[in-house]
């Protein structure tokens, strides 16, 4: 729950910026980007800390090498942190994000059926947990590939502007 948390509040914090002046942070993708960063560093900083013995029970036991795999997890996620704030990069750092937040989904289940920890507190139950995943999921999309579905405008036949008058 705590990445769901430093993603929101972060991304409310850089537009708050953006709107205060803050010229770097006018662009919501931007502010998007920033967010996720500081999520992702903060799920990393687990990977290396006190909280890497709770991500290796995680693994489920079907997946040899556990310690290495919360290892190069934790890696990729710094990797992919670091390539979100790079605009040429973004695109890239947002596809493997994704990947690798599909590949450990079911760790995140399986730490749920069997009422795991992280630090002392129970990880989120299935339900919940795939939902905070969508929401990943999203919104690292939309941070690598925001910028190209933006640029499209309203689809062929639709002005924004007609639609929107009552």
């Amino acid at each position: 729950m705590a990445p769901l948390v430093v993603l929101v509040a972060t991304f409310l914090v850089l537009l708050l910026l953006g709107r205060f002046g803050v010229r770097a942070l006018r662009d919501p993708l931007v502010c998007l980007r920033g967010a996720l960063c500081a999520m992702f560093l903060l799920t990393a900083s687990a990977h290396f800390g006190s909280r890497r013995p709770d991500l290796v029970r995680m693994v489920p036991s079907m997946v040899p090498h556990p310690e290495f795999w919360v290892t190069f997890t934790g890696v990729a996620e710094i990797a992919g942190a670091v390539g979100l704030l790079l605009p040429r990069l973004a695109p890239w750092a947002s596809a493997g994000l994704t990947l690798l937040l599909l590949a450990v989904f079911p760790a995140n289940l399986h730490a749920a059926s069997h009422h795991l920890t992280i630090g002392g507190v129970p990880v989120p139950a299935a339900g919940p947990r795939t939902l905070i995943q969508l929401v990943f999921l999203a919104a690292v999309l939309a941070a690598g590939f925001g910028h190209r579905w933006r640029a499209r405008g309203p689809a062929k036949g639709h002005d924004s502007a007609v639609d929107s008058a009552p």
